[in-house]
């Protein structure tokens, strides 16, 4: 995202003034939509200051969003179930057409969620910037959400597969667009916080100079993020804590079926601690209006006008552009990585839900570790996001070479216990960092006023890249010997994250970004006052 000021603290320049325009991109002319101008309504003195309260209600959504009902337990119900409900001599169920294994059918739905994931965030996203009903957008899908973690108490026997395939399914689309449009809020907090107001009003005054301001703005944001992550890891280890109790209290090493009925029972209090900690959040939150709709378009035509102005600037912004071509293709790599090491997990624990909820610790515990270290060392070095993004991508290459030595011995690669319980320690301290400056990096890229266009875009693009990657490596799997190597994948996601790697690496510059985003608001502002004049 451009690091121009506030224009509610920085003064409006006159047009002929190419050095001022720079500090102010965004044009507050009350009569500019008369002229065709979608106008940032944050380019106002009334934007509400980010209080201490705002941001701790945000954080507390995050630790009820914290995947443990619909992304950790639900996929995990959902493949002990077909283990149990597959034939023990074949191993395979019939599903879209043909006869599978297990893990085809758990990478299959994936895919098929993700595409639909994809084509929600189009419409969905072409919309969001607009007018002053985007909270309610958060607000419907989490509704959705906790009818379908509470629907998974009465889906825990072999025989309802299928139904598990139904919510499995709707599951992650509704986590995924939960956390997209809550991590969208994020950016418009960290501007609005008394400190940033300070910053930008000591860059009007000529006191800091641009860079300063830059390094001020990136740092904010990278504290809200890291910030966030940290504290929802903290409170997810205390929702596993109690969890550990309900499963003694149910008694899950009883029998299959008490298994069975714990992983629902697990997602169903997660569930209930997810919306118990999103009120304060619906009720908190303060009102900042995104653009308003010109006056000769409706909130149906601007939505269209809206995607062809995405395509269409996305060209214009090339470092934009290069982190988006990355941030496919590693997500795509990432998150089928992830995927595939879950299942694999999932069969050397042999669904243990006990067992499952230890290792999960262990990731969060490491996990909020790492993200504390990470951030400490980016404010002690003054480093910036990207060198903390880099890092981060090196240890993503590590885990998929770990997972393609599995396909050579099985002394290694995701295939004995103490590996998995490994896995879950190096991941929370080397990886997960992605899921944090993988979204700073967004907010980089993202010129003001447009924050819920391009999170959407960003994310149709990384959903679009998560379904191509478990449709792939599904694929590999069936034509694997005996169709059943599941480190096969390994391979192509292992020179998929090194090429990747390298791209963002040798060619992201978030500096130069900044200045594309200033340049081109500049000129969208000189292509609209010429198109008015001509009217």
């Amino acid at each position: 995202m451009s690091s121009v000021p506030d224009p509610a603290v920085v003064p409006a320049p006159e047009a002929q003034d190419l050095q001022k325009s720079r500090v102010d991109p965004d044009i507050s002319d009350p009569g500019a939509s008369e002229h065709g101008l979608v106008t940032p309504v944050l380019a106002s003195a009334d934007v509400p200051e980010t209080t201490k309260w705002e941001v701790w209600s945000w954080y507390a959504y995050y630790i009820g969003a914290n995947g443990l009902a619909l992304f950790n337990f639900g996929p995990t119900a959902f493949q002990n179930l077909l283990s149990q409900a597959a034939p023990e001599d074949t191993g395979l169920l019939p599903f879209a057409g043909r006869d599978r294994n297990v893990n085809s059918i758990v990478l299959l739905t994936n895919g098929i969620s993700f595409a639909i994931q994809a084509a929600l965030f189009i419409i969905i996203g072409a919309y969001a910037d607009f007018g002053s009903g985007r909270r309610w957008i958060l607000v419907f899908w989490s509704i959705v959400s906790f009818g379908i973690g509470f629907a998974w108490l009465g889906v825990h026997e072999p025989s309802k597969w299928e139904a598990g395939v139904g919510l499995y399914i709707v599951g992650l689309i509704c986590y995924q667009l939960t956390l997209t449009y809550w991590t969208a809020a994020f950016p418009s907090l960290a501007r609005n916080t008394p400190h940033i107001k300070e910053v930008a009003r000591a860059y009007a005054d000529g006191e800091i100079s641009q860079a300063d301001y830059d390094r001020q703005d990136e740092l904010e944001r990278s504290r809200l993020s890291n910030t966030a992550f940290c504290i929802q890891s903290l409170g997810e280890v205390v929702i596993l804590a109690i969890i550990v109790g309900i499963l003694f209290g149910v008694d899950v090493n009883a029998s299959t079926e008490a298994n069975n009925r714990g992983l629902s029972v697990l997602i169903t209090f997660a569930t209930a601690v997810w919306l118990v900690l999103s009120i304060p959040w619906f009720l908190i939150e303060k009102k900042r209006p995104g653009l308003a709709i010109p006056r000769h378009m409706n909130i149906i035509s601007v939505g269209f006008w809206q995607l062809k102005e995405a395509l269409t600037k996305i060209w214009h912004l090339k470092q934009s552009l290069i982190y988006l071509v990355g941030y496919f293709l590693l997500g795509d790599s990432l998150n089928t990585t992830v995927t595939v090491i879950a299942t694999l997990q999932n069969e050397v624990v042999a669904y243990d839900t006990l067992t499952l909820t230890y290792l999960l610790i262990v990731g969060i515990v490491s996990q909020a570790a790492g993200i504390a270290v990470y951030w400490w060392l980016q404010q002690r070095f003054q480093l910036g996001a990207k060198t903390m993004f880099n890092v981060v991508m090196v240890g993503i290459v590590l885990l998929d070479g770990w997972g393609m030595i599995g396909n050579w011995t099985d002394r290694f690669g995701f295939h004995h216990v103490w590996e998995i319980w490994l896995y879950q320690a190096f991941y929370g301290l080397f990886v997960c960092q992605w899921y944090s400056y993988s979204q700073i990096l967004i907010s980089s890229v993202t010129p003001r006023g447009h924050e819920f266009l391009f999170f959407s875009l960003f994310t149709i693009v990384g959903k679009t890249s998560s379904f191509i990657g478990p449709f792939v490596s599904s694929a590999i799997i069936d034509a694997s010997p005996g169709h059943n190597n599941n480190s096969a994948p390994f391979y192509f996601l292992f020179g998929l994250t090194l090429v990747s790697a390298a791209g963002l690496w040798l060619f992201l510059d978030l500096d130069k970004s900044a200045r594309e985003q200033e340049a081109f608001l500049i000129q969208q502002k000189a292509r609209t006052a010429l198109a008015s004049d001509s009217e």
